[in-house]
This record gives structure tokens, sequence and C-alpha cells, in this order.
């Protein structure tokens, strides 16, 4: 159970299995926020400006692409990591230059985005 100085991390992924899935594997020691759509990923990084965000691409509403450029030029979370997650093979080179901090593929290996989000967090060696 997170404790009240837990870190915030903000899941965007429209698929509900797959969100799931990636609040599992990132495990139980953070506060956990979700979206299902680009609208509300944004939204919820304004109102609870999470410490990462692992966002998907494929949003409706507002694109994940559009939601990263948006949250990059938003002083509120200035400082917050975004990792973007895609099953579109040549979308990291646009992640990138967006301001993604890291670019996951998907599918993904569930160890990979462990790894990547304990690295951002600075939580890797604890």
């Amino acid at each position: 159970m997170p404790t009240s100085t837990a870190k915030t991390i903000l899941i965007c992924e429209d698929d509900d299995n797959l969100r799931q899935l990636i609040r599992v594997v990132i495990g139980s020691g953070y506060r956990i926020v979700e979206a299902g759509d680009g609208d509300e990923a944004l939204a919820l990084a304004s109102e609870h400006r999470p410490d990462l965000i692992v966002l998907d691409l494929m949003m409706p509403r507002v694109s994940g692409i559009d939601v990263l450029r948006r949250l990059r030029s938003d002083v509120s979370v200035d400082g917050t990591h975004i990792v973007v997650m895609s099953a579109w093979p040549d979308a990291q080179e646009a992640a990138l230059e967006a301001g993604a901090d890291k670019y996951i593929q998907k599918p993904f290996e569930l160890d990979e985005l462990t790894e990547v989000v304990e690295s951002l967090l600075g939580e890797a060696d604890e």
C-alpha cells in the first residue's frame, strides 16, 4: 500500500486490460492515477501533478503525441517524467522529439517497464 509520501504515477492507456497490467507491473509502492483518453490524461495531470506519466500514443479524443506536447508546454507539470509506449514501429523519434524521457515499444517486456520507472524515479538502487 502506498504511503502518503508515495510518488504519483499517471497511467494513460485506453485499453482497460493493458492499463491494469501496467498498474500491476509498476507495483503497489506508488499512488496510481489512471486515464482512459487524452482529455482525461490532461485533466488528471494538471490535478495530480504526477512524478511520472506512462502515456500511450494511440489515445481517443486527444492523441498521445498531442497530450505529450501539451504537457511539455504546461509549467504546472514541469519536471514530470514521461514514458511513451506505442505499437507504432516508427513512433520513437517523434515521441522523443516531442519531449518524452523514454520510449517503450509495444509489446513490451514487463521488466523493461519496471526498470524504466525505477530509473526515472531514482529508485533503482533503493
